[in-house]
């Protein structure tokens, strides 16, 4: 059994066997406090507030915050309006309750202390917002967050500045790493450009009621090779990273030019990234002529996912925006969805939709573009697991990779560390030691190794225009925020009406 499981029963139980005592203490049928919801309503009536508050427990999401409320209310039929016990409450109600259900201190008082208390109008507004503080803050952590696309690296599924919620149920809750931050801000504070939380304080990765990753879910993520990167916004961060930076210029050289802006961050603060789980754990994947293969079978291509082709134009021929929207392609210069390359021919990003319905004149051609591995561009160099150009790998021909999952045992060859010792190193915490091709993990020598944890591979659906795990790797399951599931607004200089409320699939 899971720690967030026994933390859970723990809660459960302690709330319930609380209630209880409390019940008991109110005059109300201890049992009743064990039946889910016609407990609330037992509360409601004998704090005769109106019973319109116990149906609205019943809103997704937001119910759950009535039901903390009326919990709020019950203490203090018991006398207790300080914060700190409205804290106890919302925080710890599974040592509180069982406090005051069974201290012989704790009194049931009823409706008329309640009536006769009047808390002063900043006492009001202190509890109104310490309240909606640690509302948002459960929601935001344990609920769904709201989450922006930044980059064209998921168009045309996602678009730039579409905004989205991002469900952390659908996965099982996640328990912060570092659960003393400052609220509602990642890794930096505004404005003093500081840390917005301390490691005094770290929780090893834990996730409440865990459910796996499905082949082909569009996943926010925190990304993995952020563990350590160069603080510098323009030229590094996510676009070029510190392990990047190691292999183009060497480690002295990094260390030497930017030794003092250098930082590691815990899983729970690297940068959230978004891109399509199209293989999980387990598989097996290759890609072969831009086209993606998961255990031998062509994986399933998404209307909305791009690519480049090759537009090939006859000599007295030309090419805009309009001829194009004439083909029934719409392209936004600005993204790099039209490019002139030297031969006159041009390199327009397509979506699978779009392809399905062209009407290209007879003159032109339009084939799918490869990469190749010679491509400056897209060099195999850069590409992981960094082989060298004899493997011919490139963004269009990939692999096969197998996706490492929980209890698969591989043997440690010299091909299997190039890909897998990350892995086994870093986001498994092992200690791992190569004595002259003998291989130690943790002291031992060993021929094999069995994984820990599951591990996806991601890719943007701009698959031309996507930094993703074809150049830095796997994504561990203890870097899974959540799953993107609905665009709730999007913006282009005015509201994309057509967008609002799309689900994401």
């Amino acid at each position: 059994m899971s720690i967030g499981w026994i933390i859970f029963i723990i809660t459960v139980i302690g709330w319930h066997v609380g209630l209880f005592g409390m019940f008991k203490k109110a005059g109300i049928e201890g049992w009743k406090a064990f039946v889910p919801f016609y407990n609330t309503w037992c509360m409601v009536e004998i704090m005769e507030l109106r019973k319109f508050w116990f149906f609205l427990q019943l809103i997704p999401i937001a119910g759950q915050f009535i039901t903390i409320w009326i919990s709020i209310k019950f203490v203090e039929h018991f006398g207790r309006f300080g914060v700190l016990q409205h804290a106890a409450t919302v925080l710890v109600p599974f040592i509180y309750f069982p406090y005051l259900g069974f201290s012989p201190n704790e009194r049931f008082a009823g409706k008329k202390v309640v009536d006769n208390y009047k808390k002063s109008g900043a006492r009001e507004w202190i509890d109104a917002a310490a309240f909606a503080i640690v509302a948002a803050t459960l929601i935001r952590t344990f609920v769904f967050e709201a989450y922006t696309i930044p980059t064209p690296s998921m168009e045309k599924t996602l678009l730039v500045n579409d905004f989205l919620f991002v469900s952390k149920s659908s996965y099982g809750p996640r328990i912060p790493n570092t659960p003393i931050a400052m609220p509602f801000v990642h890794h930096t504070m505004p404005l003093v450009n500081s840390k917005s939380y301390t490691e005094v304080i770290s929780i090893p990765y834990t996730r409440w009621f865990a459910s796996p990753v499905k082949r082909n879910d569009v996943v926010v993520f925190n990304f993995p090779v952020n563990d350590t990167l160069i603080n510098d916004e323009i030229n590094f961060g996510s676009r070029t990273t510190y392990y990047q930076a190691i292999r183009d210029m060497g480690r002295e050289k990094v260390w030497e030019d930017y030794g003092n802006i250098i930082i590691t961050r815990p899983v729970d603060k690297r940068e959230n990234f978004i891109k399509r789980a199209v293989a999980v754990g387990g598989d097996t994947l290759q890609v072969k002529e831009g086209r993606v293969y998961i255990n031998g079978k062509s994986d399933d291509e998404f209307p909305a996912s791009e690519r480049y082709y090759k537009l090939t134009i006859p000599a007295n021929g030309y090419v805009d925006a309009d001829m194009l929207q004439q083909m029934g392609i719409t392209v936004r210069e600005s993204q790099g969805d039209l490019q002139q390359l030297p031969d006159r021919s041009y390199l327009v990003n397509v979506t699978n939709k779009e392809k399905a319905a062209l009407k290209i004149p007879a003159e032109y051609t339009l084939l799918p573009f490869i990469v190749e591995p010679n491509n400056p561009y897209y060099s195999s160099m850069q590409l992981f697991p960094y082989y060298d150009t004899a493997h011919k790998w490139s963004v269009d021909n990939y692999g096969p990779l197998l996706i490492p999952a929980r209890g698969t045992t591989i043997n440690l060859t010299a091909d299997n560390l190039i890909r897998y010792q990350r892995c086994i190193e870093v986001y498994e915490g092992n200690k791992f030691e190569n004595r002259g091709g003998k291989i130690f993990i943790n002291g031992l020598e060993t021929g094999t190794y069995t994984f820990k944890m599951n591990y996806h591979f991601m890719m943007g659906d701009n698959r031309h225009n996507s930094l993703d795990s074809r150049y830095w790797g796997f994504v561990p399951e203890d870097h899974v925020v959540g799953k993107a599931s609905l665009i709730w607004f999007s913006w282009e200089g005015g509201p994309r009406w057509n967008r609002l409320f799309n689900l994401i699939k």
